[in-house]
């Protein structure tokens, strides 16, 4: 009887290491599974937004200007808040600044659905389509609002995950800078 308690508590003892291997293991691969793929320091990943009509506009030609990359999604209540205070502030503020670019990029959408969510929010900036998160697989795997600062030398200089004012009070010091 000795040797069979024996032999219970060794696989039992074997089978419990084995668990905590394999548990460790997936919190391990967990925490590692980061949403963002393009990181502080990082070169903008180029692309190029398709128009339901087949206009293409490439990021490209965007070179040398602080670009500020959105992505939102127009069923988001976060997206909704921080593109008001787009509107709002940070249009108004650098529309015109020949070296600067607002690209907002709408996940998952096409033109058409992009111009009657615009028109009924009474947007003044142009929205753009990535129908299918080609654009936005290039810089993240999830998360929205998602706000991308790049500076003239066309390297990710913020990333923003969510909206609140006091970060966007912060990326507008940060484009602010950026600009100089």
């Amino acid at each position: 009887m000795h040797v069979y308690e024996t032999k219970n508590t060794y696989q039992m003892r074997t089978s419990f290491f084995i668990c905590l291997f394999l548990l460790t293991a997936f919190i391990g691969n967990a925490q590692n599974d980061n949403p963002e793929i393009v990181k502080i320091g990082d070169i903008m990943p180029e692309f190029t937004i398709i128009s339901d009509d087949g206009t293409e506009f490439k990021s490209t030609t965007l070179k040398g200007k602080v670009i500020l990359v959105n992505f939102f999604a127009t069923w988001c209540p976060p997206c909704q808040k921080e593109l008001a205070a787009v509107q709002e502030t940070l249009w108004p503020k650098y529309q015109n600044n020949p070296d600067f670019a607002l690209l907002v990029i709408g996940r998952e959408h096409n033109n058409a659905e992009l111009k009657t969510y615009n028109e009924k929010k009474g947007f003044t900036f142009p929205l753009y389509p990535d129908k299918s998160r080609a654009i936005y697989a290039s810089f993240a795997n999830s998360l929205i609002p998602r706000s991308y600062l790049i500076g003239k030398d066309g390297k990710v200089k913020h990333i923003i995950t969510g909206y609140t004012e006091e970060e966007f009070s912060n990326l507008m010091s940060r484009i602010e800078n950026a600009l100089k």
